[in-house]
């Protein structure tokens, strides 16, 4: 609670009263020192109770609950009222996804063969199998495979490429058309322009000059199938992902669905992972329903619920040593939802926060949901929840709340956060060849086709 100072607590009250009272009618908001409110016309709303208001403030309905690190109150509004989150329910996601997997994890994709390899032409007879349900698999990563295809000594394939059903890339949900991406990008005479961008940025973010000498260059000769592996095949090849926390910090930056939706496949789906946020966090049922893990669609959360999914969510990091910058965007720094928001000198870092956008869906849904800093060292966490009415002014409000709560306590402050290019944190991949003499299964992981 703010009771260090009258004139702070009025302030607070008289900016949530402002916030509420009028719309914007800009895209942004200004980036000025000192926040400017929006302007437009007052279209009543929900009654909103801070420390010392109880007027009627918002337009639309939303739900707000503003907290310390230790739970004390800053401000609150029909926080035990149930909303739409939209995206940022993919914090619960992400929760239950470090919890199950660890920061660590990484997705594996096997290749597999049932044939044998003529060293002579670099042929390999028989069929090559594809396994696995990275989401985060894409051109860059397929043309690497190429190349450690070739290290083995393997240059074409006489039979199918039989690719698994839950196999992905390109963020593409159909394993066929994505088997169809594997097929051409494997082999240099197919290979798309997009394609060889992709795979000579990523070499020159990292500063791999040397694999940009050689063209990787597989070609198979029979068609793309659906299906598994054969019994008794072979392990060639095992591909695996970027760290966990990579792949979430990508996924949150851009608030990607189908990652997001991948990622609650692997953890049982959007039943299994409701189930798991409520025993975690011991969420009451009415508390949470779930239709999707990605935001799509109708769920419901109360701004209560989603304050304990973002402190549970601040735990699990903890537990590794990390923090919520580590895997949510850094307001006006990251690139993705958050890139043009608080990007005025004085709030630029001092903000970091998953978005949720539905334009259509309640009338229009847009949340945002956690932490901003002060100039007085203070850490504040946040759940902003609005629906039935626009997103944009949704947005600029909500900003504008976050901005005038900073100022109550001497203004913003950046967090401690040093940028990397997203594009590197997806490029941290691991490959491991089997021996190109044997071709057999990796007795020490016990690895063997699904």
């Amino acid at each position: 609670m703010l009771k260090k100072t009258q004139p702070a607590k009025i302030l607070l009250s008289a900016a949530l009263v402002l916030f509420g009272a009028v719309l914007c009618a800009s895209q942004t908001v200004p980036s000025e020192q000192t926040p400017q409110p929006p302007a437009g016309t007052s279209q009543g709303g929900a009654s909103q109770q801070t420390e010392s208001s109880n007027e009627p403030l918002v337009y639309g309905v939303q739900g707000l609950l503003i907290e310390t690190l230790d739970g004390k109150t800053v401000s609150s509004q029909s926080a035990d009222q149930a909303f739409n989150p939209a995206s940022s329910i993919k914090l619960g996601l992400a929760l239950v996804a470090l919890h199950n997997f660890g920061a660590q994890y990484r997705f594996t994709t096997g290749f597999w063969t049932d044939g044998s390899l003529n060293k002579a032409t670099g042929e390999l007879t028989g069929n090559l199998y594809v396994t696995g349900r990275d989401p985060s698999f894409h051109y860059e990563h397929a043309v690497m495979i190429a190349r450690q295809l070739n290290a083995v000594g393997i240059r074409s394939v006489s039979g199918d490429m039989v690719v698994a059903p839950g196999f992905t890339m390109n963020f593409s949900a159909s394993a066929g058309r994505s088997g169809a991406l594997l097929y051409d990008t494997l082999d240099a005479t197919l290979r798309s322009g997009e394609a060889t961008r992709a795979w000579t940025y990523e070499r020159m973010t990292l500063g791999d000059l040397t694999s940009l000498q050689t063209v990787p260059s597989v070609t198979v000769m029979g068609n793309i199938v659906v299906g598994s592996a054969a019994p008794g095949a072979k392990l060639l090849l095992t591909h695996n992902s970027s760290k966990l926390i990579d792949v979430l910090k990508v996924l949150l930056c851009y608030s990607n669905n189908f990652m997001a939706e991948r990622i609650g496949d692997s953890l049982g789906g959007v039943l299994s992972v409701r189930r798991q946020i409520i025993t975690l966090l011991g969420i009451p049922e009415s508390e949470i329903q779930l239709s999707s893990v990605s935001g799509l669609g109708i769920n419901r959360v109360t701004p209560r619920a989603m304050m304990k999914v973002f402190r549970g969510l601040r735990n699990e990091l903890q537990k590794n040593r990390l923090s919520p910058a580590d895997i949510m965007p850094v307001a006006g720094i990251d690139p993705g939802t958050m890139e043009e928001r608080f990007t005025g000198p004085a709030w630029e870092g001092s903000v970091i926060a998953k978005t949720g956008t539905l334009v259509r869906t309640d009338g229009g849904a847009s949340s945002l949901v956690g932490q901003m800093k002060t100039a007085k060292g203070d850490v504040l966490l946040f759940v902003i929840m609005n629906q039935r009415g626009s997103v944009v002014r949704f947005r600029q409000n909500q900003d504008y709340l976050a901005m005038q709560v900073q100022n109550t306590r001497g203004g913003p402050k950046a967090f401690a956060y040093q940028p990397r290019v997203l594009a590197m944190k997806l490029a941290d991949t691991q490959s491991v060849s089997a021996s190109a003499n044997e071709f057999e299964p990796n007795l020490k992981t016990g690895t063997s086709p699904p």
